[in-house]
């Protein structure tokens, strides 16, 4: 079904090891195969023939792009993520990014044997599950957030309940007991959107052991944090940041545009309160995932601080 609607870019829905594709146009195709983007000979006839494929793609989606609506992010039915933008607003043509996901999910087995995570730090990622640590996972865009979460949560005990959170749902987490929830963006009359926000608030209430929150964006960062700060141990979420520390200030900020009258002091102390641990991933140059920190947060006076697990050292990072 993706392959038909995929038009010329089909090949590279059929090949399994790419991981993501980038169009930039009509004659201007990239894959990411093995962590390193290519140029591909794929082009176009020209921009209409690619608006039409875009348009095909996000109708598996059940959404709809056009002038009225240029902008659309969705997922695919395969689970693939699919960003599209039209003219004006993409200057040279219509630009598409899709993030796709392998069929077989990796293991932390899996990440260890390609040199993502070392033997230790697999062992400590284990104990802070059964531990029931809260964790951030924090990194950059395609830094492997997602797979690691998924691999932690093969940890969970298979009794618990997990409810998912996302704004495209992207996590197959390999538990027998998940509850998915995922946004929805409001109709092009700006009715009806569901935010993440919403979502989180009404996890709370489906009875979760351990609350998975696919990616912190915004205002939400203050109610995870007052729902981990309120029995949800074991819990788990991801955010873009570019270290442990840049990671727990970013929820900070979030917080503090829940709208919210706190004072920066208290969203410290929560903070302090809610999180036990951060995990970071890195992606360096030659496209190679890796778990370059793993910390331990606690309180320091009205705040927090992060302090290196020594057997978290010796990452492939």
């Amino acid at each position: 079904m993706i392959a038909l609607a995929a038009g010329p870019l089909a090949p590279l829905f059929d090949d399994p090891r790419v991981t993501e594709i980038l169009v930039n146009g009509p004659t201007v195709v990239y894959a990411e195969v093995g962590g390193r983007l290519q140029r591909s000979d794929i082009a176009f006839r020209d921009a209409a023939d690619l608006r039409q494929t875009i348009a095909r793609l996000v109708g598996l989606c059940g959404r709809r792009v056009d002038d009225a609506n240029p902008l659309v992010d969705a997922r695919l039915p395969d689970g693939s993520r699919v960003n599209a933008v039209l003219p004006p607003l993409a200057i040279d043509g219509p630009l598409l990014t899709v993030r796709r996901f392998g069929s077989r999910r990796l293991t932390m087995d899996d990440l260890v044997a390609l040199g993502s995570v070392t033997q230790a730090q697999a062992l400590l990622l284990r104990d802070v599950i059964v531990g029931r640590r809260n964790v951030v996972i924090s990194g950059g865009t395609s830094s492997g957030k997602t797979t690691l979460l998924a691999a932690m949560a093969a940890y969970v005990d298979p009794a618990e309940r997990i409810v998912t959170v996302e704004d495209a749902a992207e996590l197959v987490l390999p538990v027998p007991h998940v509850a998915r929830l995922e946004a929805r963006p409001a109709s092009v009359e700006g009715r009806g959107g569901i935010d993440v926000r919403a979502l989180v608030r009404n996890a709370l209430r489906m009875r979760p052991d351990r609350l998975v929150v696919g990616e912190v964006r915004g205002g939400e960062a203050l109610d995870l944090l007052l729902a981990l700060n309120t029995g949800h141990d074991g819990s788990l979420a991801t955010v873009h940041a570019n270290g442990p520390a840049d990671a727990l200030r970013r929820l900070e900020t979030m917080a503090l545009m829940a709208g919210v009258d706190l004072p920066h002091r208290a969203v410290r102390e929560s903070i302090a309160g809610a999180i036990h641990a951060v995990v970071h991933v890195d992606r360096q140059a030659d496209g190679q995932r890796a778990v370059s920190a793993i910390v331990a947060v606690s309180r320091d006076g009205d705040g927090w601080q992060v302090t290196d697990l020594p057997s978290a050292a010796g990452g492939a990072a």
